[in-house]
């Protein structure tokens, strides 16, 4: 178990994401390797003050760093030496089988596009966002990196968001919808019209389209979107979450009595908060290429960089990509077989 950690872009600093790797490599004996990518200087100075010892940790130097502002494409080409750009290519040439990274989310994606690939039969990857809910979460797909979607991209959605809903998540049957303007087989647009016709001719429990509300009701354990939709709909669930406990804080403080009663609920609302820490799941996958990806947020802590480690390893373990090029290779034969005009396959001996 080899994990490549981008250090470097954060929030925070290189000292926080390398005290998240430290607690990941105290947690878990199986991790044979740990890269540490970013600027040597800036990480062996943190090393001593985090009082990080370990054998498995591996130092790769990076002099470049892709920031917020720089536009991915672009700079992928110009910072040649770019953490980010370091840290795939690790897995790319086998040295490691996964990545972590909480820098620029378009130079993340962008470099497992170009050095990683798609894995064969997947036109578009996508970032899947696990979202808490009253009982359990869903993961929502794409959460934005394909702005503009075609049909067979959400039907690819589907394949990859089940598997990982099953594989990562323990969902037994994950209930898969396509997130539209209502539940009717009719309501949408001409994307989620003709990505439901495919959908309905997979291997996934497809339940057909649900509306935002369905998604905090356990209606589904997988929302298909394209990514502006999807991207919307996850700043707002962020935004609405912080606006709610601030109207709370507010609320239960403003005079004697509501404080009281604060007091006795403090315990309730301390639960509530943790299952809607996203700090939980570390991250958000890129879920399509060749090599196990995940995107930490950019003010991630060093909890987060932990659950994003773990959650990296288990990715590796229940082998999700090698599951996903299977379905996604079964997905594709059965949806060019509903072809119209498709042959028919000769009759078995």
């Amino acid at each position: 178990m080899r994990i490549a950690v981008d250090v470097m872009g954060g929030d925070h600093g290189c000292g926080v994401v390398i005290e998240g790797a430290k607690r990941a490599l105290q947690a878990d004996k199986k991790i044979t390797t740990l890269y540490l990518v970013g600027n040597r200087a800036e990480i062996h100075a943190a090393l001593p003050h985090r009082g990080f010892r370990d054998h498995r940790v591996r130092v790769v130097h990076a002099s470049e760093v892709l920031t917020m502002d720089d536009k991915p494409a672009v700079a992928l080409r110009k910072k040649k030496d770019c953490s980010i750009a370091r840290a795939v290519e690790l897995v790319n040439d086998g040295k490691a089988d996964a990545v972590v990274s909480v820098g620029n989310t378009g130079g993340i994606f962008a470099a497992s596009t170009f050095k990683l690939g798609r894995i064969p039969g997947i036109d578009r990857g996508g970032i899947a966002t696990v979202i808490p809910r009253p009982e359990g979460e869903f993961v929502l797909l794409d959460s934005g990196a394909n702005i503009e979607c075609k049909p067979i991209h959400l039907a690819h959605y589907a394949v990859m968001g089940s598997i990982y809903s099953r594989e990562i998540l323990g969902c037994k049957n994950p209930r898969v919808g396509i997130l539209s303007v209502g539940t009717e087989d009719t309501k949408g647009n001409e994307l989620t019209l003709e990505a439901f016709k495919l959908c309905k001719l997979l291997e996934v429990n497809f339940i057909g389209n649900i509306e935002g509300y369905d998604l905090f009701k356990n209606r589904v354990d997988v929302a298909i979107c394209d990514g502006f939709t999807g991207n919307i709909v996850l700043k707002t669930c962020e935004g609405l979450a912080g606006s709610i406990f601030a109207m709370l804080k507010r609320e239960l403080g403003s005079n004697p009595q509501r404080q009281f009663g604060a007091l006795l609920v403090r315990n309730a609302f301390r639960a509530i908060k943790r299952r809607m820490d996203p700090e939980v799941y570390g991250g958000a996958p890129l879920l399509g290429f060749n090599g196990a990806v995940l995107k930490a947020h950019g003010s991630a802590r060093e909890r987060a960089i932990t659950n994003a480690i773990r959650v990296s390893t288990e990715t590796v373990q229940h082998q999700v990509n090698q599951t996903i090029a299977r379905e996604i290779a079964r997905a594709n034969e059965r949806l060019a077989a509903a072809e119209p005009g498709a042959k028919s396959a000769p009759p078995e001996n």
